[in-house]
């Protein structure tokens, strides 16, 4: 019995999406990230506790497994979170590195931004959120690719 139990969630687990979605925190490592596998960056500039447009963005195609998985072959996931409420407060290293990176790419303090960046953090185009599917997205960010 416990053998075919093991067999069993053994089955569930293989069916599930073998990718998964890395975001980034610094961008030092996302450069050498891009840089290595060949990929742009997608830089997301969030209120992930305040920002209605962000949450609809994550939720509508960040978190979709069909985002998920194109990312991971085509993307390097590089967020800059701004949560306002105090339980969701960032460390404040990365606080810091945040606001540099928004000194940066996010002069006029708009969220969502969504700046995609070559390895090198030259800006290839900005976007934010749009009502649209993950793959009407996807083809939306693959349009500012050079």
């Amino acid at each position: 019995m416990n053998k075919l139990v093991l067999m069993a969630a053994f089955s569930l687990l293989a069916a599930l999406p073998l990718y998964s979605q890395e975001w980034q925190t610094n961008i030092d490592k996302a450069k050498e990230l891009a840089a290595h596998d060949h990929k742009p960056i997608i830089l997301v500039f969030q209120g992930s506790d305040w920002c209605a447009p962000c949450i609809k963005l994550d939720r509508e195609v960040w978190s979709t497994d069909e985002f998920k998985a194109y990312a991971s072959e085509h993307f390097v996931m590089l967020q800059a979170d701004f949560p306002r409420k105090p339980k969701n407060a960032l460390p404040k290293p990365q606080q810091e590195a945040n606001a540099r990176l928004a000194e940066t790419y996010n002069t006029h303090g708009i969220f969502p931004l969504v700046v995609i960046l070559d390895a090198t953090g030259k800006v290839l185009g900005k976007t934010s959120y749009k009502k649209m599917t993950p793959s009407e997205y996807i083809t939306h960010l693959e349009s500012f690719k050079s």
